[in-house]
């Protein structure tokens, strides 16, 4: 092969690298959210967007791809010193994103550095005029302002700012150990004023319990007292209007006599019994009055008019009348069965004192009726020993 071929053979391949080279050049695919900043001969010619373009080779060139995605920055903790003169440290995230990539790319040569320093300058005027509790409890307010001012510079550098957050707060350890303090004195202060709440309310609670209980009582103890003055005057009432209609006399006094001693006689205990003075003088009256050989005749009024007890049993309705209770009826027994139960009774009884005067070693003596019998009636003679039978 001679030169001329060579040479030749040299400049094809030289032209078919050219050729690939500026094909490769020419031909541009964009992706989606990918923007690109084209410069013909040194001046921006036209942005490209996500697709298919053609440069012309060696005239045209990219000088940035832009990514309009939302981008999301952290900062580094920024020392800021609140009003109240002390020193804490912030930490930032800025949410932004590229609206227009020729702005983006001939109005600031680093925006992601531009908003850094915006924001801690920003946010040092803020945090300066405020303390540390309104710092602590203002982040909301904070970000407003600060997206406010980041969104205003940054609009014409073809950026806007979304959001802006602080992701700590972080005062000196002095000042957190304080309000460690500070924190736990507040939370036991409200459990001591919640317990002494409680406290009043349980007192509160068992006082007005206890109340209710008294009263409750006093109402049943008043109720008891009542209902127990209501039977007695009952009772009383009943009693005083049987003695006034049966005219009480020494007959009925008598008869009361006779029913009390077998109840006198009837003691487990009782060896000795004592029969009142009276006794005697009463059984003659009954015996008299009833045929046992005395004066049958009634006995005579105290006076010209109706007797006391007459009285008393004429003015005992009107006066129960007047207390608006009703008595039941009362009848008494009839006399001459309550002269055999009396009779019965008394020999009984008799019976009785006579078979423990026999168990003791001392027998029945008659005479001993002298201390009982009245002074005008003779001792009856002294006879042979009683006995229940007659005999």
């Amino acid at each position: 092969m001679d030169f001329g071929q060579v040479v030749g053979a040299i400049i094809l391949i030289l032209v078919v690298i050219f050729v690939v080279v500026a094909a490769r050049r020419a031909i541009r695919i964009v992706p989606q959210a990918v923007a690109l900043i084209v410069e013909r001969l040194g001046r921006y010619q036209t942005t490209m967007y996500a697709g298919l373009h053609l440069l012309i080779p060696f005239v045209d060139r990219v000088r940035a791809g832009v990514d309009l995605r939302e981008q999301v920055v952290p900062f580094p903790p920024q020392p800021v010193i609140t009003s109240d003169n002390l020193v804490v440290s912030i930490d930032t995230v800025i949410y932004f994103q590229v609206t227009d990539p020729k702005s983006a790319t001939y109005e600031i040569a680093n925006y992601i550095q531009g908003i850094e320093q915006l924001t801690v300058t920003t946010l040092r005027n803020i945090i300066g005029s405020m303390d540390l509790e309104q710092t602590l409890t203002s982040r909301d307010q904070i970000n407003g302002q600060l997206r406010g001012v980041l969104d205003e510079a940054t609009g014409r550098w073809g950026i806007r700012v979304n959001r802006v957050e602080l992701k700590a707060i972080d005062p000196p350890q002095s000042v957190q150990g304080a309000m460690e303090q500070q924190m736990r004195a507040e939370r036991d202060r409200r459990a001591a004023i919640l317990t002494a709440e409680g406290v009043k309310q349980s007192q509160i609670l068992t006082a007005e319990g206890e109340k209710q209980s008294s009263i409750l009582r006093a109402e049943g103890a008043a109720q008891a007292a009542i209902l127990r003055a209501q039977g007695e005057s009952r009772a009383i009432l009943q009693v005083f209007d049987a003695i006034h209609r049966g005219d009480a006399d020494p007959k009925l006094l008598a008869y009361q006599y006779l029913q009390m001693l077998p109840q006198i006689a009837n003691g487990s205990s009782s060896k000795l019994w004592v029969v009142p003075a009276e006794f005697t003088a009463a059984l003659g009256s009954i015996t008299s009055a009833f045929g046992g050989g005395g004066d049958t005749s009634p006995p005579a009024p105290r006076g010209d008019g109706p007797s006391d007890a007459g009285k008393a049993r004429e003015a005992a309705p009107e006066m129960i009348e007047g207390l608006d209770i009703a008595l039941p009826e009362t009848s008494l027994q009839d006399p001459a069965e309550a002269l055999r139960e009396a009779r019965s009774q008394v020999d009984e009884a008799t019976a009785e004192a006579s078979t423990a005067g026999e168990h003791t070693g001392a027998p029945f003596n008659r005479s001993a009726e002298a201390g009982q019998a009245p002074p005008d009636e003779p001792i009856p003679p002294a006879a042979k020993p009683w006995s229940p039978h007659g005999e």
